[in-house]
This record gives structure tokens, C-alpha cells and sequence, in this order.
């Protein structure tokens, strides 16, 4: 490869038979397409910067309609024994939050005092129950190049990327921000310090691989792909041993090497359970969480990795910003080349790609936020847990905790909500926490399940941090969702009143 000149599209795209058209019948709402053209704005030659700007403006309305929170309820306590308090106060809620409260803990306020830990939990999950309707109506972050990309996996080599990155709340947006890759064309499961369940994800290869024998999808059981399983572990730059995995002790190489053993047991217990003609691909990412640049360590020839070696989007940026883009592009995909002795060439040009595409999101941070993210650590809004959250695409939005029960996952869980108590009990507010479990509804039962799992869950959490269920400094909501239908949300409980305002 080094040396020859090749067009941007046939390093990075297939260059196989366009995807089938979607039928107009079953299209789902779509962006805008972004091109590129960011050298003549001070940008890299690679960088999307209409696409920046797009999804800044995403991430901005939505982080401030829970930010509004907090300063509409300080606004609201001034107020709180003065005459005509109730309609004065709903007026100003509908104003800047966009929703009423609830009449019964307003029409309380003359006994005593305002109940602010209520209300702030009820608003907060109010704002995520509206923040969740929009994202499954209006498709925000929806990409128009699924197909492309899916097409260009198959090309690589793949017909799967499930990818594992760590829980933290500074990675929520990894997928669609960091990597830049159409979520629904990407399974994303996100555990404490990246360490996936193997069990977890051995199910889902034979999923995979059941889809692929008996309804070819998303490709035939005899065409020549594998499954691409990844890590993404990450880092600090400006505060290496306080900010970065908590699961590791803030310690880089360890999460790297944590990561990468997780990974190869995982490949273990598929060569195990399915023969050695039926391993998998591996691929480790690092993060550094104060940027957004990624590193990339690529297996070799012989499949492995070496977690002390890897490819830097920051360095490559820096080397490439004077290029042309096929130039820039061809330069990305030679470093990559080198970096792993005998690398396949389908690996190298999905890593190439990863890497070329993080590249606007360097310029993201660099735009809108000086280069470094102002909160480093952990800023989470809420706590998610159970199964589901494919809507949580923004960072420091939400820390997630994957479970069936909470005795299982109790050490991601227990990460979650010491990361709340910092950020909220410390000043009086409570964790709140959504509890929530999506369900296919062509399975008969399964919503029933799902409601009946919700429950269980939502009572272990109270009882295992009954101290600060007690005292109301922790709030749940409890939703399901039909992941099939494309709907929205369905409110079932909470524990500030019986339903949110809205629930479906």
C-alpha cells in the first residue's frame, strides 16, 4: 500500500454493489448530509465541520435542559411563601423548562418548606422522559449513511462491530460522537472499566450467527466475515492519575491490559464452545476523555496486540492538517499499516476509518469547548440502569449500569452511585437513577417481563441503598420500551409520585 495513491473512497468505502434502496414505506427520518471542506475554516482537511456544528447544537439544547434545572428550582425556593406561589410558579416552569410541576408537591410548600429533592428528581426524569420522545420521534442522531457503512464493514472482513466501552459517563458518546459510526449499525454495551460480561457477549455472537444461517442477515452464514469485537478503555491527559478509570485505579496501561485480557477471553470462549474456525476479531481503543482522541492498537498477523502500541488520532492529526484530504487519508491508513506487523488489510482500513473519522470530533472539542472539556471528571446528570439507553449518545449525560440483577452488577452499580453522592448528595440533591428494560414486543410475555424485571430491580436498589432511599436521596423511575416498535418510552412508575407527567 505505501506509495500508491488511491481515491478517498477506496481506502475507506466499499467499493462492492451500493446497499439496496430502503423502501420509501420504511424510512426513518434522517440528518442532513455533511461533506467535508474544513481546511478553508481553520479545520482539519478531514473534518466535517457542518456536522460539528450540528451536533454541538444537539448536545447543547439537550445538557441545558437539565442544567435549567437547578437554577429554576433555586428561583422557585425565593419564592416559595409569597402570594399566588403555585401559578407564579408554574408559569416560570413552563417558561424555562418547558413542562409543568407537579400541583401536589408546589400546593405543600406553605406548611413548611418546598420540597426540592422531589422536585428536582421529578424534573429531572420529566426532562429525560421529553429528552427520549424526541430522540425516538424526530431520529436526531440519525445518520443517512447506515447502509454505507454496513456495506463497507462487510468489505473490511466484518459483519458485526460490537463494541464494549467502559460505563463512565465520559464515554456515553462514543459511537456517534467519538468514533463518528451510525449507532444502529453498531452494538454498544457499555460495562465498568470496559470489562464486558463473556457470557453476555458469547450469546450474542450466536445470535449473530444464528441470523446469518437462517435469514442471511446481515449477511449469509457462508460469506467470508467475522464478528469484530472491541474495547474502549480510557485515560486523562491533564490528570492522569486522579481522572481517569475509575475500575483501574486511574492507572492507563492497566485498563489497556485489562481490556485486551478481557477481550482474548472472550475469543477463548468462542474457539471453546464453537471450534477455532469459529474465532472472532479483535480490536482495543483507547480514549483519552479530556479531548475525545482515540488510540487504536491493531492486531498483527498472528492476531495479537500489543496494548503498549498504538496508532494516535491526536499525532496524526497534527502530522496530516497540512495535507490534501486523499493525501491525509493515505497517510492514516500507511501509519496504521506499520503499526502491526502484517495487519489485514480489512482491519487496517476499518481502523484507518475510525481514526479519520475522530479526527472531526478533535476539531469538535477544539471549536466548542478550547480543546479540553471544561469538566474532566465526572459531571452525569442521572444513573441508568438495566438494559436499553440507545438513546444516551451525549456525554457526561448519563452513567450506565447494564444488569439483570442488581446482586450481579453490583460493583458497576455501587460505581454509579458514589459518582452521584459526589456530584449531588454532597449538596443536598438526590441520585436520581432510571430504572429501565427494553423488550421485543413480537415475544409474547416479554412486556410483562420487562415490567415485572423493572420492578424487582427498582426494589433491590432501594433496599441496597436503603440509607439513602430513606432520607430521599435517591429517586428512581421505572420505564420499559419495545425496541422493535421504534416508539417511544413507557412511564411506569416513580418513586417521587405514581407516574411522570406524560407517561405513556
Amino acid at each position: 500500500m505505501p506509495g500508491r495513491r488511491q481515491s478517498p473512497r477506496s481506502l475507506f468505502w466499499s467499493q462492492g454493489p451500493a446497499p439496496a434502496p430502503v423502501p420509501a414505506t420504511s424510512r426513518r427520518p434522517t440528518r442532513p448530509s455533511f461533506g467535508r471542506g474544513g481546511a478553508a475554516r481553520g479545520l482539519h482537511p478531514l473534518t466535517r465541520g457542518d456536522e460539528n456544528a450540528y451536533l454541538f447544537g444537539y448536545e447543547r439544547r439537550v445538557k441545558e435542559s437539565f442544567d435549567n434545572i437547578v437554577p429554576v428550582l433555586k428561583r422557585l425556593s425565593a419564592l416559595q411563601h409569597e402570594e399566588d406561589f403555585e401559578t407564579r410558579a408554574q408559569a416560570i416552569a413552563r417558561e424555562r423548562l418547558g413542562y409543568e410541576l407537579p400541583p401536589e408537591i408546589l400546593g405543600d410548600a406553605w406548611v413548611s418548606q418546598l420540597d426540592m429533592r422531589r422536585l428536582f428528581a421529578w424534573c429531572v426524569f420529566e426532562t429525560y422522559r421529553r429528552f427520549c420522545d424526541e430522540f425516538f420521534t424526530d431520529d436526531p442522531l440519525g445518520s443517512d449513511d447506515e447502509d454505507m457503512f454496513q456495506s463497507f464493514l462487510q468489505d473490511c472482513g466484518f459483519h458485526t462491530l460490537d463494541v464494549s466501552p467502559c460505563a463512565d459517563g465520559r464515554l456515553a458518546h462514543v459511537i456517534r460522537y467519538v468514533l463518528r459510526l451510525p449507532y444502529r449499525a453498531v452494538r454498544r454495551k457499555s460495562y465498568a472499566g470496559a470489562l464486558f460480561d463473556i457470557e453476555d457477549s458469547l450469546q450474542k455472537w450466536v445470535e449473530t450467527e444464528m441470523l446469518r444461517f437462517r435469514e442471511g442477515r446481515p449477511n449469509t452464514a457462508d460469506a467470508p466475515t467475522r464478528y469484530l469485537k472491541a474495547v474502549v478503555y480510557h485515560y486523562s491527559s491533564s490528570d492522569p492519575d486522579h481522572e481517569g478509570c475509575a475500575a483501574h485505579g486511574s492507572d492507563e496501561q492497566q485498563a489497556a491490559q485489562a481490556g485486551l485480557e478481557r477481550l482474548l477471553g472472550f475469543q477463548q470462549a468462542v474457539q471453546n464452545s464453537f471450534c477455532c474456525g469459529a474465532s472472532i476479531d479483535l480490536l482495543l481503543i483507547g480514549m483519552d476523555t479530556d479531548t475525545d482522541a482515540i488510540r487504536v492498537h491493531v492486531p498483527g498477523a498472528d492476531g495479537r496486540i500489543d496494548p503498549q502500541a498504538g496508532v494516535e488520532a491526536q499525532e496524526l492529526y497534527a502530522e496530516t492538517a497540512r495535507l490534501p484530504a486523499a493525501e491525509a487519508e493515505a497517510r492514516i491508513l500507511e501509519r496504521v499499516q506499520v503499526s502491526a506487523e502484517g495487519v489485514a488489510d480489512g482491519m487496517a482500513r476499518l481502523a484507518a476509518r475510525l481514526i479519520a473519522n475522530n479526527l472531526s470530533q478533535i476539531d469538535y472539542v477544539r471549536s466548542y469547548h478550547d480543546g479540553r472539556y471544561a469538566d474532566v471528571g465526572h459531571a452525569e446528570r442521572f444513573l441508568g440502569i438495566g438494559i436499553g439507553f440507545e438513546e444516551i449518545q451525549l456525554r457526561n449525560l448519563t452513567y450506565f449500569a447494564y444488569m439483570d440483577t442488581v446482586e450481579e452488577a453490583a460493583p458497576d452499580l455501587d460505581v454509579g452511585v458514589k459518582i452521584g453522592s459526589r456530584l449531588n448528595v454532597t449538596h443536598g440533591l438526590p441520585v436520581p437513577v432510571v430504572v429501565r428494560y427494553d423488550y421485543h414486543g413480537q415475544v409474547p410475555g416479554s412486556r410483562d417481563r420487562a415490567v415485572a424485571h423493572c420492578e424487582r430491580v427498582n426494589r433491590a436498589l432501594h433496599s441496597r441503598y436503603r440509607d439513602l432511599s430513606a432520607r430521599g436521596l435517591l429517586h428512581t423511575l421505572q420505564i420499559v420500551r419495545d425496541c422493535n416498535a421504534r416508539g417511544p418510552i413507557e412511564a411506569l412508575s416513580c418513586s417521587v409520585r405514581g407516574t411522570p407527567q406524560g407517561g405513556h
